[in-house]
């Protein structure tokens, strides 16, 4: 809202300068008629003047979208380390076989920081993930159906991340979505008969 009213501000000087040379250069005109020099260095000034509101307006623009950008980079690191550290969560569970209560404890945590940072389709996939994940998990371990059942899921749930991190390059590459998602789906197919 503050570049708003500063980009305004600019605007208006802007106009000021320009409408207040205009009417100036007429005048100067009229009275000095016998002294050229004096409406060239008037010319100069305001040309001088509408440069420097017109630079500063194009820096304060070009500083908030820099900042925008930084955050965005800030934002996608989270996303991703949060993302990584659920994936790894849910990869220790399956190594050990076994599910104790501080594991959902950390799972509660982790929802929390998904919460924060996950896009509404992950959310959604994410609780379809628990429901087969506490399914799975109901008598605190895990045998290789129960794991798969699991990995499938986390599959699904992978496919909405990875479009919630990188979907705007994946749109514009040579594969389209839906064979990005059935080739991740496959794979995780895959490695789960392996």
């Amino acid at each position: 809202m503050k570049t708003v009213q500063e980009n305004l501000l600019y605007l208006a000087l802007t106009a000021i300068v320009v409408v207040g040379g205009y009417a100036f250069l007429r005048y100067s005109y009229r009275v000095m008629d016998k002294a050229p020099f004096t409406q060239e260095i008037v010319l100069i000034i305001l040309g001088t003047v509408a440069t420097v509101l017109i630079t500063a307006m194009l820096l304060n623009k070009q500083t908030e979208v820099e900042l925008k950008k930084e955050q965005n980079i800030k934002f996608i690191e989270l996303k991703s380390d949060i993302y990584m550290d659920f994936i790894s969560h849910i990869e220790q569970l399956i190594l050990e076989k076994s599910v104790t209560e501080e594991d959902h404890v950390r799972l509660q945590f982790l929802t929390h920081k998904l919460a924060m940072v996950a896009s509404p389709a992950v959310l959604e996939q994410y609780q379809e993930f628990l429901q087969v994940f506490n399914r799975s998990t109901r008598d605190e371990s895990l045998d290789r159906n129960e794991g798969n059942a699991i990995s499938s899921a986390l599959a699904l749930l992978t496919v909405k991340i990875r479009q919630d991190l990188v979907g705007e390059l994946d749109a514009q590459g040579i594969y389209d979505l839906a064979a990005i998602s059935q080739q991740v789906l496959e794979n995780a197919r895959e490695s789960s008969h392996g």
